[in-house]
Formats: structure tokens, C-alpha cells, sequence
């Protein structure tokens, strides 16, 4: 049986490669209102937006079919966070979700999510109580995913809990006939999280850590503090999401091709 959870939207107006990003139509609805029916797809108990602007909300409240979701709750936030996750540690204050409220964030530019793997997520770090957070990650193939600092990598223990997350091309095999291929069993990170609303609290205490700084990557933060992330495994990534006007182009041209 799965957990209680939420399905948690951080969606900023702002975009610096894309203007007005959530805002862009995908077919019949604009990205953010897709993003919503994705996450309503799962078996979230609630699904909340975390706006920081009117006219996303108004997207939301001017699709008929999300207006007669009961599950669906629009949350006001401020401006002037630097990341999704600090935006989710507001919703987690505002709403004083419980210490052990499972929140799954889902990026408000991730309209091809899969739900199933929102509720794995969950599922996820319910069975593993020490951890405050579950994330995902699928196998390194390609020699240019590799070497690329635009694809995350992650460690992780027998356990399955990260080590180190690097945009280097890590775990070097040193004896390697070619050292410019991936190396057995090399992961990249996937970027979607379930948190626990207590951990989240506490890591909107924390500065940037010293590692989290030199590396670019916020989820660094929880391994500096000595907390726990655990890693699922893919077989392969779900549909990127979309960061550029290519991206959001391949998105419309899967999308009216019914995917």
C-alpha cells in the first residue's frame, strides 16, 4: 500500500532561457496546467502549486478539469527563492505539514512525468525511514553523457544511498583501456526528489555548504549535513523535461504526436 503523500509543484514565473516557461502552451493547455494533470495522475493525497505569481495561478483556475479537482490546492510563495526545494520548504511551513509528510517535488517544466514514478518516490523513502530523501538515477551509456558536466552523476553504497553527487565523470575506473567511457555501473542523477517535510525544515537552516558551492548542485547540502539520500535505480530516464525553446519544440512535436 502506498503511503500519504503530496505531489509538490514548485512553479516560479521566471526563467532566464525561456521567458514565461510554465506559462507556454503545449497542445491544448499551457506547461504548468499539463504538469498538474500529470502529478493528479498519481496517487497523491494532495497536489499543490507553489506559485510565486498570479498568472500561473490563473493558468490553473482556468482549466475546467483541474477547478473540479478536490485534491488540487494552489500555495502563494514568495519571489525570491533560488530553488525549488527552498520553495517546498515554505509550503512545508505555511501548511505545517507533519514531520513525517512524504512531499515529492515535481519540476513545474516536467509535463511528460511519468505518475508512476511519483508514487514510487514515495513509496521509495517510506521504506527507508533513516532517509530524508529519495531521488532516482539510470545508467550512463553514451561516452558524450559521460563527459558532459550537464549530466549529474551520482555514487551510491551497497545500500543504495548516495555518496557524492558530482558533474564530474564519476566513479573513475583507473585501469580502463579507454578512460573516456563510462565507467561499469556509472548512474546519472535524475532530478526528482521525495522529501520528508521535517528534513525540509531543517535544510532551509543550512547555508550552502562548501561542496555545494564548488559543485553547483544543492542536493550536496544534505550529504554535508549528514543526512541521507536514497537512490532508485531506472532502467532508463523518464522524457526530459524542458529548459530551452529546442526542448520545448521536441515536447510539442511528442505531444501532437500523441505521444
Amino acid at each position: 500500500m502506498l503511503p500519504k503523500f503530496w505531489v509538490c509543484i514548485p512553479a516560479r514565473r521566471a526563467s532566464s532561457r525561456l521567458p514565461d516557461k510554465l506559462l507556454q502552451p503545449i497542445g491544448d493547455a499551457p506547461m504548468i496546467v499539463h504538469v498538474a494533470r500529470a502529478a493528479l495522475r498519481s496517487e497523491a493525497n494532495q497536489v499543490l502549486i507553489a506559485f510565486d505569481d498570479d498568472a500561473i495561478s490563473d493558468c490553473i483556475t482556468s482549466a475546467k478539469d483541474l477547478t473540479q479537482e478536490s485534491r488540487l490546492r494552489l500555495v502563494k510563495t514568495r519571489q525570491d527563492h533560488v530553488s525549488g526545494t527552498d520553495r517546498l520548504v515554505e509550503v512545508a511551513t505555511l501548511l505545517r505539514a507533519a514531520d513525517d509528510q512524504i512531499m515529492v517535488n515535481l519540476q513545474g517544466d516536467e509535463p511528460l512525468m511519468p505518475a508512476q514514478l511519483l508514487n514510487e518516490m514515495a513509496e521509495l523513502l517510506c521504506a527507508n525511514p533513516e532517509a530524508s530523501v529519495a531521488t532516482a538515477a539510470c545508467p550512463i551509456t553514451s561516452a558524450s553523457e559521460w563527459a558532459s558536466p550537464a549530466a549529474v552523476k551520482v555514487v551510491t553504497d551497497s545500500d543504495s544511498r548516495a555518496l557524492y553527487f558530482s558533474r564530474a565523470a564519476i566513479p573513475v575506473q583507473r585501469d580502463a583501456a579507454d578512460a573516456r567511457q563510462p565507467s561499469p555501473g556509472a548512474l546519472r542523477h535524475i532530478g526528482l526528489y521525495a522529501y520528508r517535510a521535517g528534513a525540509l525544515r531543517m535544510y532551509g537552516q543550512w547555508s550552502e555548504g562548501r561542496l555545494e558551492q564548488l559543485e553547483r548542485l544543492e542536493q550536496l547540502r544534505w550529504l554535508e549535513n549528514g543526512h541521507y539520500i536514497v537512490v532508485k535505480c531506472l532502467r532508463q530516464a523518464p522524457a526530459a523535461g524542458v529548459d530551452t525553446a529546442e526542448d520545448l519544440e521536441r515536447v510539442r512535436a511528442l505531444w501532437a504526436g500523441g505521444l
